[in-house]
């Protein structure tokens, strides 16, 4: 199973992505983490991030793509893996797409949690107020003002993704505004669903163009599997017999009668078959 989970700062992904790990034994991947373990292990990306990172600059797409590359190969992501936090950018999910390919594997689900972000900014003014009251040190992203900004930035980076993979018919939206069971359980039904969905709408117009042909011919072959001229020697046969069978109810032709004789022979048997007269006697 390789998910990506899209969703606001505050939408709940960390929690759900948890839920996902232990219910389908796959990882959870963060560019952030991934970043930082290339870097240690000493990876050939890795200290080209890490080169990148001293000048002070971001890691270019195909940078993060390699990580993620090198990442799904170890044995614990043989099973899948979630992807959270990545892509961020449209360019990002296209180059994610095309390393992915290379592998011969997919995305099976796309999983955005729907949330709205003034309720978002609400809850963390709300959870402010609560902390500082039980007099616990904030977290940096406990600021409404910062959480904003980063609502700001989704917005216009991330949120064009939606319809991205919207078109591809890989994206699962869901109410991450719910109780995090119930958005867990409607996580459940998307991913359900997304096993059934095709590989891609092009793809899947393209098969189905191919299809046509060939169901055509299929039927075509079908059809002559039926022969229909069987059935007519068939037919024929069966008028045959009965005239065969007439046939063998014929009377046996009548013998020719014999032939005449000539007329010499036949004097000769006339004379044959009469009598010889005796001589009269004499007193």
């Amino acid at each position: 199973m390789r998910i990506v989970l899209l969703g606001p700062p505050g939408a709940g992904k960390g929690t759900q992505a948890k839920e996902l790990v232990s219910k389908y034994g796959i990882v959870q991947l963060s560019t952030g983490d991934m970043l930082r373990a290339a870097v240690a292990a000493g990876t050939p990306v890795g200290q080209k991030a890490k080169d990148i990172m001293a000048r002070g600059d971001l890691c270019p797409d195909e940078v993060v793509v390699q990580i993620v590359a090198d990442r799904i190969e170890q044995p614990d992501a043989r099973n899948g893996f979630i992807l959270d936090g990545f892509p961020r950018t449209v360019p990002q999910a296209e180059a994610l797409d095309r390393m992915l390919a290379q592998k011969k594997l997919r995305l099976d689900a796309v999983v955005e949690l729907k949330v709205d972000p003034d309720i978002l900014v609400r809850r963390i003014e709300t959870r402010v107020e609560q902390m500082k009251l039980r007099g616990e040190p904030l977290r940096a992203d406990d600021n409404p003002d910062i959480l904003k900004q980063r609502l700001a930035a989704y917005g216009v980076q991330t949120a064009p993704l939606v319809s991205y993979y919207k078109g591809q018919g890989s994206l699962r939206t869901v109410d991450g505004m719910a109780s995090i069971s119930d958005v867990s359980a409607a996580i459940n039904r998307a991913l359900a669903d997304a096993a059934f969905r095709p590989v891609a709408k092009s793809a899947s117009k393209a098969g189905a163009a191919k299809a046509a042909p060939a169901g055509k011919l299929a039927a075509r072959k079908a059809a002559g599997s039926v022969r229909k001229p069987v059935e007519k020697k068939a037919s024929i046969k069966a008028k045959s017999a009965p005239k065969a069978a007439k046939g063998a109810c014929r009377k046996p032709a009548a013998k020719a009668a014999p032939k005449k004789a000539s007329g010499r022979a036949a004097k000769a048997s006339k004379k044959s078959r009469k009598p010889a007269r005796g001589r009269r006697l004499t007193k």
